[in-house]
């Protein structure tokens, strides 16, 4: 099980054991699943990682006789979205393609931030309305630092970036143009200084 916050990375291991009294090369033959856009996937063998969307044949386990291997690692980073989901990763012997073995993935990535912690020492950030929104919708914000680097961007459902936008200590409402977008859900996250502090859910209707 791999859970995390928003923009997490996490790292699990995953350890191995050969019985037989022979050596036994596996190969990654196919992944099944749902991984978000804005999530990536990497197995590790040792300090190599690979993409087992794009890195099928290049990653093999080779396993010596009785060998308990314990280099063999699972990284997620958990994308900028709350979700959650499975893979699966289907390794095959070399030399013996009845002998397989399985890899189930079960993964969560959760928000960042509760609902009260959204006035932040930096700025006092409300809810997004009209929610849902056909046209324009708005938050009212205030900011305490002007300093701050405050960002709000604005993500598909997917993960995928829609639009950015720069908040200004001078103003106390941020609009949002909302009329060219398709109909869905999408997502608007809170960026101070770098750091995501919240996320939140935006609908729009036509």
């Amino acid at each position: 099980m791999l859970t995390g916050k928003i923009n997490d990375i996490q790292r699990k291991s995953v350890i191995l054991q050969n019985t037989s009294d022979s050596a036994k090369e596996y190969v990654l033959k196919f992944m099944r699943g749902n991984i978000g856009s804005s999530q990536t996937l990497k197995v590790c063998i040792g300090e190599q990682c690979f993409d087992p969307r794009k890195d099928l044949a290049k990653v093999k386990i080779t396993l010596k006789p009785q060998e308990v291997f314990t280099e063999f690692y699972i990284e997620m980073n958990m994308g900028i979205t709350t979700t959650k989901g499975t893979f699966d990763l289907h390794f095959t012997n070399s030399e013996d393609l009845r002998d397989v073995f399985i890899v189930e993935g079960v993964y969560e990535c959760i928000s960042e931030t509760k609902e009260e912690e959204t006035n932040h020492r930096d700025i006092s950030f409300g809810s997004v309305y009209p929610n849902p929104s056909n046209r324009v919708a708005q938050i009212d914000y205030s900011i305490k630092n002007p300093n701050a680097n405050i960002k709000l961007l604005i993500n598909s459902f997917i993960g995928n970036p829609i639009q950015e936008i720069t908040l200004s200590p001078r103003q106390k409402t941020v609009l949002i143009n909302v009329s060219d977008f398709n109909p869905g859900v999408y997502f608007y996250t809170l960026i101070v200084n770098g750091e995501n502090i919240i996320t939140k859910k935006l609908v729009v209707k036509k």
